[in-house]
């Protein structure tokens, strides 16, 4: 399993979010210290979450009900 490269977001809930446009995946690495990896996320899914204002609840509304998602690192 490869860890993508993430940046730091302003979130109460995201420490930072990473993306590859080849595979689609998202990974986000929570301030818990958690990372997961979101599969089948759209470059425009990941667009839209890095420019969105409240960037935790877009992630909570938009992306975790919505992709399938596996636990990559603690």
């Amino acid at each position: 399993m490869i860890l993508l490269e993430r940046q730091p977001v302003k979130s109460r809930i995201l420490r930072s979010v990473g993306y590859d446009d080849s595979t689609k995946i998202l990974e986000i690495e929570f301030h818990t210290g958690l990372v997961y990896q979101y599969s089948g996320v759209s470059p425009k899914v990941y667009a839209d979450l890095m420019h969105s204002g409240e960037i935790g609840k877009y992630f909570s509304e938009k992306v975790r009900p919505r992709f399938p998602a596996k636990q990559v690192g603690a």
